[in-house]
């Protein structure tokens, strides 16, 4: 059932920020669905209230599965925790316990003393799907995703300049996904002059575009003019994108911007797109270039978290051990 708790919190992810994207289900007895639920945005109701208002009256004795720990704490709604033991529910399922340490474990804390049933699954797929909002409560940053589309050889221009399209379709729309995921797109200016880029997400269905960001001057005429031309640290505007509720920001900048960002350990997670196609990098524009390792102990190594096929070509998600950093 926390699966199906997943899907309806992933369903919902887009609109919940700076929220979580919960997802719960309620279930009676005898194993029968009797309620679910879904986070509304900011200001609405949270998933757990939403199950059990849907269930009636027959949450009494009920187990409720829930992706992330119930809230014991009035924000802009009640604490979910009394909507849960007024319902009088038996048991309580939580994927992943809140990483804010002002509230964790307080959830789990009022229930039990309750006399309610907790049991704490840490699943791993919960946690894969709340980990921007999971990273931000416990680092005040937003999660920080690279995004490279490369030759196999890492090439992401050509030696006259020329960049689009090296990857398919398919994985070009995949990245519209990951922008819609994002409240933040951060890209170098060097990449405005060379793409002109409109840096919009476009998905069908989608409420709110990510804000735009220009490391540099935004040359006159560039589709992407409306958005924000900043001139600092990179470090900084992070904490600041945090400040304002960001829970994750893109960052679809060219080499002068992706390797640096890898060297600072600023970056979370990589999604490198790899075309099946060869340029030879000694002309071609490698993805890179701006990292410069040049002996083996400073390779910048993280985890393959997963792999698969995106039309033609490879989708790599690669985690970089950088969370306790931040």
């Amino acid at each position: 059932m926390l699966t199906r708790a997943r899907i309806l919190g992933d369903a919902v992810r887009r609109r919940t920020p700076p929220n979580p994207w919960v997802g719960a289900v309620l279930v009676a007895p005898d194993g029968t669905v009797i309620g679910e639920g879904a986070t509304e945005p900011p200001g609405g109701r949270h998933a757990e209230v939403i199950a059990i208002e849907n269930a009636g009256g027959k949450a009494r004795g009920a187990t409720l599965f829930v992706t992330l720990e119930p809230c014991g704490h009035t924000g802009r709604t009640g604490p979910c925790t009394e909507a849960i033991i007024e319902a009088g529910i038996r048991r309580v399922v939580v994927g992943v316990i809140d990483s804010d340490e002002r509230v964790r474990g307080r959830g789990v804390a009022a229930l039990e003393s309750a006399g309610i049933e907790v049991e704490v699954t840490s699943d791993p797929d919960c946690e894969y799907s709340l980990r921007p909002y999971l990273h931000h409560r416990h680092t005040g940053r937003p999660y920080v995703v690279a995004k490279v589309a490369a030759t196999l050889d890492g090439a992401i221009a050509m030696e006259d300049g020329t960049s689009q399209w090296i990857t398919s379709a398919e994985a070009r729309h995949d990245g519209h996904e990951l922008r819609a995921d994002s409240q933040a797109i951060i890209v170098g200016a060097g990449t405005v002059r060379s793409d002109d880029p409109t840096l919009t997400a476009r998905i069908d269905g989608i409420e709110t575009q990510p804000q735009r960001i220009v490391l540099g001057d935004i040359p006159a005429g560039a589709k992407v003019l409306p958005a924000r031309s900043y001139h600092g640290d990179l470090d900084a505007l992070l904490d600041e994108l945090g400040a304002s509720g960001v829970l994750q920001v893109l960052i679809e900048g060219g080499p002068r911007v992706v390797g640096p960002a890898l060297r600072a350990g600023l970056v979370d997670r990589v999604v490198w797109y790899a075309a099946p196609a060869f340029a030879g990098l000694e002309f071609a524009r490698p993805a890179l270039a701006s990292l410069r390792t040049i002996t083996m102990n400073e390779l910048l190594r993280g985890e393959i978290s997963a792999i698969r096929l995106v039309g033609s070509d490879v989708r790599i998600e690669v985690e970089m051990p950088n969370a306790e950093h931040h």
